[in-house]
């Protein structure tokens, strides 16, 4: 029996790259899907929600083919932190998380034929250094935290801003290894 085709139903070039780091062949196709938090929903289990939206509402794809879709915020005690609105909201949200500890969230879904076959989600505790006015400010003027949950890529300029990360760090770049692992074994192993 052949293995279903795989399709990251997302637009991240860090989703891909760690998909490619474990050798796996997909291609990408962004949903038709509005990432809209749920009010009142409790904001550890949005991310979740999301990524069963954007696996199960990708259209348009060979029968069979497995979707694998995901969602990650940063979370700041209640305070849900998305991608800022420019270097002003990536100052803000960098100050806001300076020396302190948050938490990463990651939901991970796939689906077949438009229906989940399964999600779940990672939480993984980040803690920032203490760092002066002026590396805050020089980091949030860089390109890089205008696209990322939490105005930070751990993978990249903004290691410098994280101390200690307590679980696991591909959830931080968006894409945790052993659920997405996890979810996608039963499928692709096939013989």
């Amino acid at each position: 029996m052949q293995k279903p085709r795989l399709v990251l139903a997302s637009r991240s070039p860090r989703r891909e790259q760690i998909l490619r780091m474990l050798g796996l062949d997909f291609t990408v196709q962004v949903p038709d899907y509005e990432e809209i938090n749920p009010p009142g929903m409790d904001p550890h289990r949005i991310p979740e929600h999301l990524a069963r939206g954007k696996a199960s509402a990708l259209r348009g794809i060979a029968a069979g083919t497995l979707v694998l879709g995901s969602d990650t915020l940063v979370l700041l005690g209640d305070r849900i932190l998305g991608k800022p609105d420019g270097a002003t909201g990536a100052l803000e949200m960098l100050t806001a998380l300076n020396g302190r500890t948050h938490q990463v969230v990651t939901g991970v879904a796939v689906a077949q034929d438009g229906e989940v076959l399964d999600s779940g989600a990672t939480v993984t505790q980040v803690t920032f250094a203490r760092l002066s006015d002026a590396e805050i400010r020089d980091y949030a003027a860089s390109e890089e935290p205008l696209d990322k949950a939490g105005a930070y890529a751990i993978q990249g300029y903004g290691a410098r801003l994280v101390d200690k990360v307590d679980g696991c760090f591909y959830n931080v770049m968006g894409l945790p290894i052993q659920l997405t692992l996890r979810m996608l074994a039963p499928y692709l192993n096939r013989d």
